[in-house]
């Protein structure tokens, strides 16, 4: 049975919440975005309040490209899109590459947000297993011998809910099955910069000029989720199917303000040093969390420490049900998500997701603490 996800609003005060996947205030800069929306007024000109061009203004563009290859990656204004956000570009994606009664593949744990969207076009959810680096291509491609899909959903740098990564190797032999297959890839890319060491393989954007590859991007994990911006980047026919777009047509690109406040920062250099920042910060938790997990729960799960993102799996023994222990968490004062929540198959009974990105140090040892207490009651 399938556990429908709730959106991560903010948990009840007192509570240590481990479901919340999003930054917490002490990491979301009021301070940095202000003087980015001072800069912009002080030169704005009034067309600029206007509607904006389909592509996304060029100036936004042109400093994300460069921010992107100075990131490692490759990309050019013209290959790239502004977008919503994650959900919004998927959701878009799904309405320029799907119709309803398609085939999506999906991994197996998957980010759940993405179900319903999925769902909500009609298409039929198929998920591939992961085998600790990633999914797993030798089952993708027995799969792909029973499916014809239209398109293929993975986040590939720090898998939300898992953490692993997919290597560089298994990127290009994925491309290649694309090309064979006919299916677009939807890379969702959004914790790619935000390794805690050593930097993941090099993003599918870097991939686009190989075949049915969009990799899409996102400001809400690397400056702040309230701006809905982010992007996508691909190669020039399937550009040219996504500006086709009804919304675009009418009403240009989907957050043309916000994408002029965002420029400033990455003109001059404070997103590059925020997100190192973040890195920092988040490393820090993860690390707290996996010493805090074999303090207390070393014994009765098991779990791969992820070296980048948001993100920790965590498994129990077989025959051991998550979801009967959320009302004992929710006593102890904290939670998490159930791995149900996170498959397409409505299984994974035995696993659940945690993320560190929402609280402090101290606060991730005593809700961990909670945790082991909650599942040995």
């Amino acid at each position: 049975m399938s556990t429908a996800p709730a959106f991560d609003g903010a948990p009840e005060r007192g509570t240590i919440n481990f479901s919340v996947g999003q930054p917490s205030a002490d990491l979301l800069p009021l301070a940095l975005l202000r003087g980015a929306c001072d800069r912009y007024f002080d030169g704005a000109q009034p067309l600029e309040l206007n509607y904006g061009a389909r592509q996304g203004d060029v100036r936004f563009r042109t400093a994300l490209a460069a921010f992107l290859r100075d990131s490692g990656g490759e990309a050019t204004p013209e290959s790239l899109l502004l977008t919503a956000g994650i959900s919004q570009a998927l959701d878009f994606v799904c309405g320029r590459f799907t119709q309803p009664g398609d085939t999506v593949f999906v991994e197996e744990p998957t980010y759940p947000y993405s179900l319903p969207i999925f769902r909500d076009h009609g298409l039929l959810v198929v998920g591939v297993p992961l085998d600790g680096n990633g999914m797993d291509l030798e089952a993708c491609e027995r799969l792909l011998a029973r499916h014809r899909p239209k398109l293929l959903y993975t986040i590939p740098s720090f898998h939300n809910p898992t953490g692993q990564t997919l290597g560089l190797e298994r990127r290009e032999r994925l491309v290649e099955l694309s090309r064979k297959h006919g299916f677009v890839i939807a890379a969702d890319e959004v914790y790619q910069l935000l390794h805690h060491g050593t930097p993941p393989p090099a993003s599918f954007g870097t991939l686009t000029d190989r075949g049915n590859v969009l990799s899409l991007g996102s400001f809400s994990k690397i400056l702040a989720p309230g701006l809905r911006l982010g992007w996508i980047q691909a190669n020039p026919e399937l550009m040219q199917r996504m500006l086709a777009q009804g919304a675009l047509v009418s009403g240009g690109n989907f957050n043309h303000f916000a994408s002029h406040v965002v420029r400033q920062l990455m003109e001059n250099g404070e997103l590059a040093s925020f997100v190192a920042h973040l890195r920092t910060s988040y490393a820090a938790r993860a690390e707290a969390m996996d010493a805090a997990l074999r303090t207390h729960l070393g014994s009765g799960a098991s779990w791969q420490k992820p070296l980048g993102g948001y993100f920790l799996w965590l498994r129990l023994p077989e025959g051991r049900d998550a979801v009967k222990f959320q009302g004992a968490a929710s006593e102890a004062g904290t939670g998490f998500l159930p791995g149900t929540a996170c498959s397409a198959a409505g299984s994974l009974n035995n696993c659940l997701r945690l993320s560190f990105a929402h609280y402090s140090v101290p606060d991730i040892h005593d809700g961990i603490a909670r945790l082991g207490r909650a599942f040995s009651a």
